[in-house]
């Protein structure tokens, strides 16, 4: 089988790795010279374009990071969409509103391709390793015949339902309980500094007693160590955030401790750390910060 990767940033560059470690033949494709270098590196082909990809493989998976950016390298004037699919698959693993990727998938179908909403979680490393989560709407007997690639990416998978968007919607209200669990540590964390308490031994705490979350696990580690090299980059969380909260007015529902995590993310975003990994919020919580 054949895979092409279009967008290669700290997701999409770990999966790549671990396809090629895994002898898939892989295409890649992004804006970017350093992440397609890296690729090539590994035994990656790099292609001028989405469509010059969409000529060469036999499954597409697109991992840039917005909306706006998938609607462009599918449905561009230089999009996969421009190459008949003849009945081959596109993963669209960004997290983008459920609306995009049903947009998507009508148009690509026009043009051939079957697509698999397949949204992804678990950061770079467990990308890289092939363990992040996976939450799948579509066909089900698209599923099935995606299920070798799917396993080398993903560990834990679910299947969400046979819509495309029913995985967008999962993985929203996944990355909604994400930066409000994220935000609260960053409080959190913030008051036992400012308590004079050991942040590190709170954390151990924490992580052995009820307050436990994996995102504080996973980001207030490396936020007391001052390390905030984007893993995950700030701006995006506060992009997924907001789709989330388009989803919840979208069937009247209410989230308020989502607009308030969506607060402290914006304003983590308007202090200059949008680029940061989004474990700078707890910069964006300590006192004399805004």
């Amino acid at each position: 089988m054949r895979v092409g990767i279009i967008g290669i940033g700290n997701m999409g560059l770990a999966m790549a790795l671990n396809l090629r470690e895994r002898g898939i033949a892989l295409t890649v494709r992004d804006l970017r010279s350093g992440p397609e270098t890296i690729a090539h590196t590994a035994g990656a082909v790099i292609a001028a374009s989405p469509a010059a990809l969409a000529e060469s493989v036999d499954v597409v998976i697109t991992v840039v990071g917005t909306g706006e950016e998938t609607r462009e390298v599918l449905l561009g004037a230089d999009g996969v969409a421009t190459i008949d699919g003849n009945g081959r698959a596109v993963l669209i693993c960004s997290t983008i509103a459920p609306d995009d990727v049903a947009h998507c998938a009508e148009h690509l179908s026009r043009a051939g391709w079957k697509t698999l909403d397949a949204p992804i979680s678990g950061g770079p490393a467990r990308a890289r390793a092939g363990s992040m989560s996976m939450m799948l709407g579509g066909d089900p007997a698209l599923i099935t015949a995606l299920e070798p690639l799917l396993a080398l990416l993903a560990e834990p998978r679910f299947v969400i339902g046979p819509h495309a968007g029913d995985g967008a919607k999962a993985k929203l209200v996944n990355n909604l309980l994400a930066a409000i669990h994220l935000t609260a540590a960053g409080e959190a964390f913030a008051l036992a500094e400012q308590l004079g308490l050991n942040p590190k031994t709170v954390l151990d705490v924490v992580c052995a007693s009820s307050g436990q979350s994996w995102m504080a696990a996973d980001r207030i580690p490396r936020a007391l160590d001052g390390d905030f090299a984007p893993r995950a980059h700030t701006r995006i969380l506060t992009k997924d955030i907001g789709l989330a909260l388009d989803c919840a007015r979208a069937v009247d529902q209410a989230a308020t401790l989502g607009v308030a995590a969506q607060t402290i993310l914006q304003r983590t975003c308007n202090l200059g750390w949008a680029e940061e990994d989004d474990a700078a919020v707890l910069k964006a919580c300590r006192p004399g910060s805004t």
